[in-house]
Order: C-alpha cells, then sequence, then structure tokens
C-alpha cells in the first residue's frame, strides 16, 4: 500500500497520541501495529525513533481492549465513521 505524504504525517502524528490506539490506526489507513512501527523507524530519526518505542511500549492506552474508557472517548472530527 502507497500513502500519500499528508497520510504518512498523520499516522505518526496518531501514533505519538497517547489515546489514540494501534487499532483506530488500522481501521483509519489499513496499517496493523507492526506496520506502524515499521513506518515509524523509516521516517523517523533514530533517536525519536527510539523515544517514541519507549514511550508507547506497554502503554495500556495504545490497545483497545486494554483500556476502559473506550464509551466515552473523543473522537477526532477527521477520523473515519464506524457504522457498525
Amino acid at each position: 500500500m502507497r500513502l500519500h505524504v499528508l497520510e504518512i504525517d498523520r499516522i505518526i502524528e496518531m501514533a505519538w497520541e497517547d489515546r489514540t490506539t494501534f487499532e483506530a490506526i488500522k481501521f483509519q489507513f489499513g496499517l496493523n501495529e507492526q506496520e506502524v512501527i515499521e513506518l515509524m523507524r523509516k521516517e523517523m530519526k533514530p533517536s525519536s525513533f527510539k523515544m517514541w518505542r519507549k514511550r508507547v511500549q506497554g502503554r495500556i492506552t495504545k490497545h483497545a481492549k486494554l483500556r476502559t474508557f473506550e464509551k466515552s472517548r473523543f473522537k477526532c472530527s477527521r477520523q473515519k465513521k464506524n457504522n457498525t
């Protein structure tokens, strides 16, 4: 899958956000967690990538199944609507 520069920027922004799950990125852009990690590694300076990985590793808020506040979460107006 080839991503546009603006999509890459948005994925990086979402990956840095504490409350945005990898599942939300998958839903909106079709990239699973491993693909997001690979994209971040490719697009960021090595020191920034290491800082990001340290920040998100083990963070409960990055995985939908581990979250306890899903029902009342804020949804960005740019995020796709889930029709399920």
